[in-house]
């Protein structure tokens, strides 16, 4: 089981210890994708992919950024999330929270609702799934805008 990170991993520094702490090298491409990540906050590889390039921080294959995205994944650095037409997306922050998925823009937007989180916790608490066993709960909730959005 991966270990999850309980704070956002905003600034080169942490992201940087991070790695070490994980036996991992901070590459050049490794640090152009995690500084995509710290703009873009949710993304898929293409999205990642596409910012590392827009931005000249290095020469990357898109196969790469993916790879290293879920090679972050993997050790708890980054989280993976799905849309709902089951695109893979992943976090930069990695701690318990909500979030809004917008079905129209596929874009994932975190809420803080740590009322929300405990009482799904609460609920589930004691309840045993046959042939399961219960890793942590990820709370996603499908949305569209209501109005069109503002520029």
């Amino acid at each position: 089981m991966t270990r999850r990170i309980r704070k956002p991993v905003k600034t080169l520094d942490t992201f940087k210890r991070l790695l070490d702490a994980q036996g991992m090298k901070a590459t050049p491409q490794r640090i152009a994708v995690h500084t995509a990540m710290m703009e873009l906050t949710h993304a898929s590889a293409e999205m990642v992919y596409e910012h590392v390039i827009k931005s000249g921080a290095c020469n990357i294959s898109q196969v790469s950024v993916y790879n290293t995205l879920s090679d972050l994944a993997a050790k708890g650095i980054y989280a993976r999330r799905y849309s709902s037409n089951n695109k893979m997306f992943f976090d930069i922050n990695t701690y318990k929270h909500v979030h809004l998925y917008d079905t129209r823009n596929h874009e994932i937007i975190d809420v803080e609702a740590d009322d929300l989180v405990e009482l799904v916790e609460n609920g589930l608490r004691g309840r045993r799934f046959r042939g399961y066993k219960t890793d942590g709960i990820d709370i996603q909730i499908i949305c569209h805008p209501t109005r069109k959005k503002l520029i």
